[in-house]
C-alpha cells in the first residue's frame, strides 16, 4: 500500500481513464486505486462527469447506422480513412484485470493497435497459451449486415487455407459472436505504410527484400488459388528486430475461378494500388496481385506512389490509361534493370507482366545477392539484358538517318571521281608527283637482287595508265561501322 501523500496524483487518474498511461504504470495505479477510497472516488466521479458524457454521445452520434442497420457513404469513408478512429468498445465483457479494456471471449483485450475499413485490431492476451494475439473484430455497424458477416469469414478461411512464413497465419475464428471476431498471432512492429510515413524512400536493397517476401507470400496464396486484390504497404507487416514481411488482411481475396464474384461489377480494393483490369471490373487472375506488387515498389523507391491525383475517380483513370514517371528521374540511385523490372509489373497488358509471383520471387531473390556481392554474384539471366540504359526510340531514328546520309554521301564522293575531268585531274596530278619525286640509284648488288623478281620487260609493253583512281576507301568504312553501331544499339533496346 502507497503512502497517501506520495501516491494519489490525480494527473495520473486522468491518464488511466485517457488510456494515455504506459502498462507499466497502469498496473502500479490499479494497485493503488484498489486500496485507497479517496482515489477510488475521484476517478468515479471523473468518469461520470458531464465531459465524459457528452464526449461519449459526440462519438456515437457520428457513428450512429439509418433506420436499416446500415452506414452512410461519408461514415463508411470516415471509417475507411482514419486509421484508429474513436470506435466504442461496449461488445467487450468486463474483465476481472483492471489494467485490461476488457474480456472478449476467452482473450482478455489490452489496446486498440489498428483500425481498417471492415475491422478494428485489438491487442490481446491468451491465459491458456501464455503469449499475446492480434484479435480482428468485425466493425460492430458492419456486423449487422450479413454480407458483411460473410465476407468477414471468407477472409478467415482464406488465410486458414495458406500456411507460410510471409502470411499471417490464422489461430481461430468465432463467427457467431456479436461481433465476429477471428484471431491471429501479434507481430511486434508495424506496416510497411507505418515505415514508409516514418523514414520515407527506402533503398535498393530493402526493396528487394521486401518485394522477395511479398513474392514469395503472394505465390502461396496463388497456389490456393486465392487473388489477394489488395497488395497495398497497409497490408504489408514489418516485424521487429527480425524484419520478416508478412502478408496479411485478405478480407477482398477471390477464388480465381469466382466469375460471378470478379464481374459483380463492384470495384472492390485501394485506389492508387489497383491494377487496370481491377479498375475496369474486369475480370482478373493472379497477375492483379503483381500489378499492385509493382506499385508497392515503385512507392517504396519513390516515396510516393506512381498513381496520384486528387480523386478516386481520377486515380483510376490514371491506373489505367497511363504510364508513371520513369523511376530513374525520381530517384536516380535506382539501378536500370529495377526500374525495367517495375515497369514490366506495371504493364497495362496482363499478358506482358511476369507469368507467376514465384517466378518474380525468384528474379528479386537473385537481384538482391547481386546487390550485397556484386563482384561475387551475377545478376539472374532473365535480367542481364536490362543493364544497359534504355534509349529512347528517337535518338535512335536520327542516327540511322545521319548514317543513310553518311552513306549517301560516300557513294555520290565515288561516282564524281569516275567523271571524266576527274579522272583526267587525277592523272595530271600523279604525273606530277612522280616527276617531282627524287630518284634513288640502288646499288649493283641490289638490282641483281631484284632483277629476278621484275617482270618481263615484254609483259609491261601492253600495259595501259590506270584510269581507275586509288581513292581511300575510308568513307565506305565509316559508313558500314554506324549500320553495325545502330544495330547493335536497336538489338540492346529492345526491351
Amino acid at each position: 500500500m502507497f503512502a497517501r501523500t506520495s501516491r494519489c496524483d490525480q494527473e495520473k487518474l486522468v491518464q488511466l481513464l485517457d488510456g494515455n498511461l504506459p502498462e507499466s504504470v497502469q498496473t502500479e495505479v490499479a494497485a493503488h486505486i484498489e486500496t485507497c477510497v479517496t482515489c477510488r472516488q475521484q476517478m468515479e466521479s471523473m468518469a461520470a462527469s458531464d465531459g465524459w458524457w457528452t464526449e461519449t454521445r459526440e462519438v456515437l452520434s457520428s457513428f450512429e447506422p439509418q433506420e436499416d442497420g446500415s452506414l452512410n457513404d461519408s461514415q463508411v469513408d470516415s471509417i475507411v480513412a482514419n486509421d484508429n478512429p474513436a470506435i466504442p468498445l461496449d461488445f467487450l465483457s468486463p474483465s476481472d484485470n483492471p489494467a485490461m479494456l476488457g474480456q472478449l471471449g476467452e482473450f482478455e483485450i489490452l489496446e486498440q493497435i489498428g483500425c481498417g475499413g471492415m475491422g478494428i485490431v485489438l491487442k490481446g492476451y491468451d491465459h491458456e497459451l501464455n503469449r499475446y494475439v492480434a484479435v480482428k473484430v468485425l466493425h460492430p455497424f458492419c456486423a449487422t449486415s450479413a454480407a458483411a458477416r460473410k465476407r468477414f469469414v471468407r477472409e478467415a478461411q482464406a488465410s486458414a487455407a495458406i500456411v507460410h512464413q510471409h502470411v499471417v497465419a490464422i489461430h481461430a475464428v468465432d463467427p457467431h459472436h456479436h461481433p465476429p471476431y477471428l484471431v491471429m498471432p501479434f507481430v511486434p512492429g508495424e506496416s510497411l505504410q507505418q515505415r514508409l510515413n516514418r523514414q520515407g524512400a527506402f533503398d535498393v536493397v530493402d526493396v528487394l527484400r521486401i518485394g522477395q517476401q511479398v513474392a514469395e507470400g503472394l505465390a502461396a496464396a496463388h497456389a490456393q488459388g486465392l487473388v489477394h486484390r489488395d497488395i497495398k504497404p497497409g497490408n504489408i507487416l514489418l516485424e521487429r528486430n527480425v524484419e520478416r514481411v508478412l502478408l496479411t488482411d485478405f478480407g477482398l481475396a477471390r477464388a480465381a475461378d469466382d466469375a460471378s464474384l470478379t464481374r459483380s461489377g463492384v470495384i472492390a480494393g485501394t485506389p492508387q494500388y489497383m491494377s487496370p483490369e481491377q479498375a475496369r471490373g474486369d475480370q482478373i487472375d493472379h497477375r492483379t496481385d503483381l500489378f499492385s506488387l509493382g506499385t508497392v515498389l515503385y512507392t517504396l523507391l519513390a516515396g510516393h506512389s506512381p498513381f496520384r491525383a486528387e480523386s478516386a475517380m481520377t486515380v483510376l483513370r490514371r491506373v489505367c490509361d497511363d504510364t508513371p514517371r520513369p523511376l530513374r528521374e525520381v530517384n536516380p540511385s535506382v539501378p536500370v534493370w529495377l526500374e525495367a523490372i517495375i515497369a514490366r509489373l506495371h504493364e497495362k497488358q496482363v499478358d506482358q507482366r511476369y507469368s507467376s509471383a514465384s517466378e518474380l520471387a525468384a528474379i528479386l531473390q537473385g537481384c538482391l545477392a547481386h546487390v550485397q556481392q556484386p563482384t561475387r554474384v551475377p545478376l539472374p539471366d532473365a535480367v542481364v539484358h536490362l543493364s544497359q540504359p534504355t534509349t529512347s526510340k528517337r535518338p535512335i531514328i536520327f542516327y540511322c538517318l545521319a548514317t543513310i546520309g553518311v552513306i549517301v554521301i560516300a557513294c555520290l564522293a565515288k561516282t564524281a571521281l569516275f567523271t571524266p575531268a576527274a579522272i583526267t585531274q587525277h592523272i595530271a596530278q600523279r604525273d606530277t608527283d612522280e616527276q617531282s619525286t627524287s630518284i634513288v640509284i640502288p646499288d649493283e648488288k641490289m638490282m641483281a637482287d631484284d632483277t629476278s623478281s621484275m617482270p618481263a620487260k615484254d609483259s609491261l609493253a601492253g600495259d595501259s595508265p590506270r584510269l581507275v583512281p586509288d581513292w581511300d576507301d575510308g568513307l565506305t568504312a565509316d559508313a558500314e561501322r554506324l549500320k553495325s553501331d545502330v544495330e547493335q544499339w536497336e538489338a540492346d533496346s529492345e526491351f
